[in-house]
Formats: structure tokens, C-alpha cells, sequence
């Protein structure tokens, strides 16, 4: 497939017991502190089982988070906190931050935190599947909703979940609106990579094709934008990433837009804008090589040797070479100094996230249980600690996902 995707590494988090000895008054109050454990640590494993797929996925982070449901919705028919909501404490790194956790004492932390990672492994499992080689019609639409999918747990996260933390984001952490909006922006924009593929596989017009490449180079110079004032040793890799896809899709959309003004008989504006094809393409070119060199979470491909990339530069030289040779033997148009300006609306296959809800609350949580779980009893005084922590958390050994080679199909 023609794609290639940067990912940042999962999150890790600390093994969290839910002992409440004397806290859990009853079998069924037990049973759903043992559940939620196992439940927890099953889900995790998922995150780095290469076997897993997305109904896999969604039946295990259903499980738990059905549970966990129990820690934080009413459950005695008032509008007051739910009393176990501030019993456990977590701890979680971040995808940028390295192995240093956060800590907060809040189940809406672990919850945002797991869905987090639910969001992260739905991208890895994307780019998983389109650096397979021979990527059919159903892969390729597995991407494309795994991708639309993250976006939409990322959404939801930002807009319904985040705003109830009592202990506000760090900058530069997860969960702040940075980094946030930039994967939401990122997942959006890769979906619609695979759009693109389709739509060039299925020799749509040139000027579908042009506008969807460059909606998708404005969403990569977004997601570029909303990280600059981030400090460059975290996310210098990441940009680099946004940046060499904005130049990349860029090319593409001069390269077939400068075929809609040739299919339109304006010859000299067709080599203008593929002359500003080839200056795109040469600074993602560039910027590729300035990737590998930066240090810092990510892969350690050649993107401007892969087919998918030099693919484009041959068209484009290609179909330069037309337009000269056309305007030489029929229209002598003058070639203008100035670029043409894109004003590009893409009707059709913009890609929006999908809605993402939580798993209603579990059958076992109920207002009788509830009721059985008693604070008074037992319970440690375990304050919460501060956020950030001395202590180091291991990151989650993940499968090796280099791209494999790539046949330049793009679906088959």
C-alpha cells in the first residue's frame, strides 16, 4: 500500500490491584474489585498482541470499562460524586514524556488514560495493515475506519471527559489540548491518504484528486502548527512527520491540479504548477531525511526510498515532460513567475471522526453493591501523590511493526 505512518509509543501505566480489604463489604463487591484487575490486565495485553484486531479490542476494553463505570457514575440516585471515584490511585507515562509517570487519584483519569492507548493501538494497527504487502479492497477500508475511529475516542476524550479531571494537564502531557488536537487532526488526515490511494486507483478526475490532496496537506500543516510551541526534544520528530506529509501532499495536489489546467488547455499554467510539484516534492524529500536524523520517539524508515514516495517524483517528472513537450509543439504558452493559487474544496471523501461512546455501566454495578462498599472501613488514607513522580514506569514492549516492502499496490 502506499502508506507509511509515524507512531509515538504506547502509554505505560503501573499495576493497580483494586484491594479495597474492609472497603468491599460484599461477594458481588468483590468480585467486581477482582473482575476490574483482570479485566485491566487482559486489556493490556492486548495493546501489544499482534493477534489482536479490532473486535478483540472492543470486547476487551468493554469489559473493563464497563466496570470501571462503577467508580465513576451515580449509583445512589443523586447528583453527587460517585463515593469510590477517588479510592485508587493511578499512575501513566505519556507518549511524548518518556517513562516518568502522572499520577492521579481519580478512576476518570484511568479511564481517559486507557482510552488513551485504545485510540494509540487503533493507529498502530492501522499502519500495521497498510504496510502489508498485498493490501486488498478490505484492508484498505480496515485502515481507514481504525484511523476515523482513534480520532473519535481522542474527540470525545477532549470534549466530554477531560474537562471533569479535578487536576487539570500538564503541558506537554497527553492530555492537554496540544497534543490531543494534533493526533485527532493526524488521524484525519491519514484516513484520508487512503482516500487519495482509492481514488487514484480508481482514476477518479484530476480535480477530485487534487482538492483531497491538499484538504489533507492543510490538515498535516495544522496538526504541525498546533505543536510548535511544544519544547522541541519531545516533539522535533513528530513535526518533522506532519511536516514532510504536508509538503507531500502538496506536491500532489499541484501535480493533478497542473492536469486539470492542461486537460483545460491552459499549457503554460500546467507547468507552472508542476514546476511547484517538483519544489514541494523536493523539500519532503528533504524533510524525509531530516526525520531519520531526528532523535526522538518514532520510526526508523527511509520514507523517501519507499515506493509510495518516489512513485510521485516519477509522475510528476512525467508528466512535466508532457506539458513542456505539448506547449513546444501546440500551445506556446507563456509560463507564468508566479505559482497558480490553490482554492480547493474537496465535495467528497473528507474524512470525520467516528462517534465514540463508553460501554454502559456492567450488570454487577448495581445500587444494591453499591450501597455494600463502605469508606469507613479499612480504607487507607492514600492522598493522592503528585502527578509527576521520581519513579520510572517500564514502556510497554511492542511489537516490531518496520514496514515491509512495499510493492506499490495500492489496492489489490
Amino acid at each position: 500500500m502506499t502508506h507509511w505512518f509515524h507512531r509515538n509509543p504506547l502509554k505505560a501505566t503501573a499495576p493497580v490491584s483494586f484491594n479495597f480489604y474492609g472497603v468491599a463489604g460484599s461477594p458481588s463487591a468483590n468480585k467486581i474489585c477482582n473482575d476490574l484487575r483482570t479485566t485491566r490486565a487482559r486489556l493490556l495485553e492486548m495493546f501489544t498482541d499482534t493477534t489482536c484486531n479490532p473486535e478483540i479490542m472492543k470486547n476487551a476494553t468493554d469489559a473493563y470499562f464497563s466496570l470501571l463505570q462503577g467508580f465513576i457514575a451515580s449509583l445512589d440516585g443523586t447528583t453527587q460524586e460517585n463515593k469510590l471515584r477517588f479510592m485508587q490511585n493511578f499512575k501513566w507515562t505519556d507518549t511524548l514524556q518518556g517513562n516518568t509517570p502522572s499520577a492521579q487519584q481519580d478512576a476518570i483519569f484511568e479511564l481517559i488514560s486507557m482510552a488513551y492507548n485504545v485510540a494509540i493501538w487503533h493507529t498502530k494497527f492501522a499502519s500495521r495493515l497498510a504496510g502489508k504487502e498485498n493490501v486488498t479492497e478490505v484492508d484498505a477500508k480496515d485502515v481507514h475506519r481504525s484511523l476515523k475511529f482513534a480520532a473519535g475516542i481522542f474527540k470525545h476524550l477532549k470534549e466530554v471527559h477531560i474537562p471533569r479531571l479535578i487536576t487539570p494537564a500538564e503541558k506537554g502531557r497527553d492530555l492537554e489540548p496540544r497534543v490531543i488536537d494534533t493526533y485527532i487532526v493526524q488521524c484525519q488526515a491519514e484516513a484520508q491518504e487512503v482516500t487519495i490511494a482509492r481514488a487514484i486507483e480508481l482514476k477518479h478526475n484530476a480535480t477530485l484528486i487534487a482538492a483531497l490532496a491538499f484538504e489533507t496537506a492543510n490538515f498535516y500543516q495544522k496538526a504541525d502548527g498546533t505543536l510548535n510551541t511544544l519544547e522541541p526534544e519531545c516533539s522535533s520528530k513528530w513535526r518533522k512527520y506532519l511536516q514532510l506529509k504536508q509538503h507531500f501532499y502538496m506536491s500532489y495536489a499541484y501535480c493533478y491540479h497542473g492536469q486539470t489546467l492542461l486537460s483545460s488547455d491552459k499549457c503554460g499554467e500546467s507547468i507552472r504548477s508542476l514546476q511547484e510539484a517538483e519544489k514541494c516534492y523536493s523539500r519532503a524529500e528533504t524533510l524525509c531525511k531530516e526525520y531519520r536524523q531526528t532523535k526522538g520517539p518514532g520510526s526508523t524508515a527511509k520514507p523517501s526510498e519507499q515506493l509510495f514516495f518516489t512513485k510521485l517524483g516519477g509522475l510528476i517528472k512525467n508528466t512535466l515532460q508532457k506539458c513542456e513537450r505539448e506547449n513546444g509543439f501546440i500551445y506556446f504558452h507563456k509560463v507564468p513567475a508566479e505559482a497558480p493559487q490553490l482554492e480547493l474544496k474537496a465535495s467528497y471523501g473528507l474524512a470525520e471522526p467516528i462517534s465514540f461512546e463508553f460501554p454502559v455501566l456492567s450488570e454487577q454495578c448495581t445500587p444494591e453493591v453499591y450501597a455494600t462498599f463502605d469508606l469507613t472501613k479499612g480504607a487507607k488514607d492514600e492522598k493522592a501523590k503528585p502527578k509527576r513522580e521520581e519513579e520510572v514506569i517500564k514502556p510497554m514492549k511492542e511489537p516490531d511493526l518496520k514496514p515491509q516492502k512495499d510493492t506499490g499496490c495500492v489496492i489489490s
